[in-house]
């Protein structure tokens, strides 16, 4: 039998250091698969390739599978789509692609990354009271996994006031038996002091955004907290978190599993998540060391 032929690829701007071809490739290559994943970073493409309607439109004729789609288009590119999931039209917001019968369906798999995530790494943690930081595209997807997984009360705030507020009517008319409010960034150390877990939805941590995006004397032994970011695999909020026995969870099981839900949706075939997360450490580590 011939091997099963996979051609997907992401699309984004800046995404030269993306982790995901290799990811991808090398489970679809431990899955017997002819497994292509192509970066296409529209800052660098040409003509109608440069747009996010014409990339859609080439990549039904070059006979991809499948797109992810990363920042900045994971709203843009809806209106390029014949057909949304149910979770990513509730999202609306877009980071998977799949090209089926000649139609382009629309998924979103960073929800269900950040709530597998959390059910494996941080399965006891307490949903009663959840705090927030970050209302952007990611976190409009982890307020929605927070409250599909139960969360009772969650307070969001973003430096965008809008967003936040945005982010909270939309959770609200989701999950009208939750509690879902909005405050503003500096009135934070209210609601954290009453709550059992944090998310950091931001991008402060990450490399290039030094930082915590709480201060860390608001942090507490019984406060879990969680990062979506996994460059580096340890930011200073889990950190400081660790240090004074906190439960925490990083961001790279977020990644691998929107990563691995994603290359179900394009194959068809359930990845083995423990073999891409054991290859997504090594990736990272050997970043690490590149930059020494």
């Amino acid at each position: 039998m011939a091997a099963q032929s996979v051609l997907c690829g992401l699309i984004g701007d800046g995404i030269d250091g993306s982790f995901s071809p290799t990811l991808h490739e090398a489970e679809g290559h431990a899955q017997g698969m002819n497994y292509a994943y192509r970066l296409l970073d529209l800052e660098h493409l040409h003509g109608a390739a440069a747009t996010v309607e014409g990339i859609i439109d080439l990549a039904r004729q070059w006979g991809f599978d499948g797109l992810n789609v990363t920042h900045p288009y994971k709203q843009q590119v809806m209106a390029y789509l014949d057909e949304l999931s149910p979770d990513a039209a509730r999202l609306e917001a877009v980071n998977t692609v799949v090209f089926t019968g000649g139609r382009a369906v629309g998924h979103n798999t960073d929800w269900t990354g950040f709530g597998s995530s959390l059910g494996r790494e941080l399965p006891g943690a307490s949903l009663g009271r959840v705090v927030q930081i970050g209302a952007g595209g990611a976190g409009v997807a982890v307020a929605y996994s927070a409250l599909t997984r139960g969360a009772g009360h969650l307070t969001v705030t973003d430096v965008d006031r809008g967003r936040a507020e945005h982010c909270r009517d939309t959770m609200r008319k989701l999950f009208p038996g939750s509690v879902v409010d909005a405050v503003p960034a500096p009135e934070i150390a209210g609601p954290l002091a009453e709550a059992s877990g944090l998310i950091n939805a931001t991008p402060i941590g990450m490399i290039g955004f030094p930082g915590t995006p709480v201060p860390v004397e608001l942090l507490r032994p019984d406060l879990w907290v969680a990062d979506v970011i996994y460059r580096p695999i340890e930011t200073p909020l889990i950190r400081a978190a660790r240090a004074l026995g906190a439960p925490t969870l990083g961001g790279a099981g977020m990644n691998v599993f929107q990563a691995a839900d994603a290359f179900e949706l394009f194959t068809g075939v359930t990845p083995d998540f423990e073999r891409m997360y054991a290859h997504m450490l090594a990736l990272v580590d050997q970043q690490s060391r590149r930059a020494v």
